[in-house]
């Protein structure tokens, strides 16, 4: 990627809102570009933490490995979210594992000039925190929904965070901007791919959702918000 591309990237990326222009400029010729086949590994858990990542371009998704060896989504990142940055922050090893979920570009930033410039300019410290608390609000709700939530339930809420989030409303509904396979949703919701499976093709039937060349578009995303929300059908 080009400089004059990475710039822009950094500019508009709000933890570095209160870093000075000529700042983010010092730090576009150590930013690294790097393309990642889809399922390819970016990071580890337990990896050293020597680069923020942001995304630019693609999907990237953050899971944990489970002592049974099952692997938790924890979050689905796209273009300009950054990953990878309390690790490096702390100088700790990465609590999660990054993978690209389709053929994705992102910069990654090394630890060293970025926390040279943090020590600078706490607006990148407080910036990052308040992101990481948005993303640890979507965590608790999605941990509270695995613990007392039916799997239907869990299913919907998965993909109206989804669709909160990122969807598109068009004439057909809320569509997700990206391919979002069955056992993807399964892992984010806690369940197996063969019930998450059973789930979506009821959906499919009752014109809940359809499947648009493998991404889904949420037909009545109000009767699928009830359904997470535990009332009953036709409520």
């Amino acid at each position: 990627m080009a400089d004059q591309s990475k710039g822009p990237l950094l500019r508009a990326n709000p933890v570095f809102r209160g870093v000075p222009v000529k700042e983010i400029e010092g730090l576009i010729p150590v930013t690294q570009a790097e393309r990642h086949r889809p399922r390819e590994f970016i990071f580890m858990e337990g990896d050293p933490s020597l680069w923020l990542y942001i995304v630019q371009s693609g999907r990237v998704k953050i899971l944990k490995h489970s002592r049974a060896g099952k692997d938790v989504v924890l979050e689905l990142l796209g273009p300009g979210e950054i990953f990878g940055g309390v690790a490096v922050l702390e100088k700790r090893p990465y609590p999660a594992t990054a993978q690209a979920m389709e053929t994705t570009e992102v910069l990654k930033i090394p630890r060293d000039p970025l926390l040279t410039l943090s020590e600078r300019y706490p607006s990148i410290v407080r910036e990052m925190a308040l992101m990481i608390g948005r993303r640890l609000r979507t965590a608790h709700e999605s941990v509270k929904s695995l613990a007392v939530e039916p799997v239907e339930a869990r299913l919907a809420a998965t993909l109206m965070r989804l669709a909160d989030r990122e969807g598109k409303r068009s004439r057909s509904g809320v569509e997700l901007p990206y391919h979002l396979t069955r056992q993807n949703l399964a892992d984010m919701a806690g369940t197996t791919v063969e019930t998450a499976i059973r789930v979506v093709s009821r959906w499919l039937k009752d014109g809940l959702v359809v499947d648009d060349s493998g991404r889904l578009v949420l037909k009545k995303p109000d009767a699928l918000r009830a359904m997470a929300q535990g009332e009953p059908e036709g409520a």
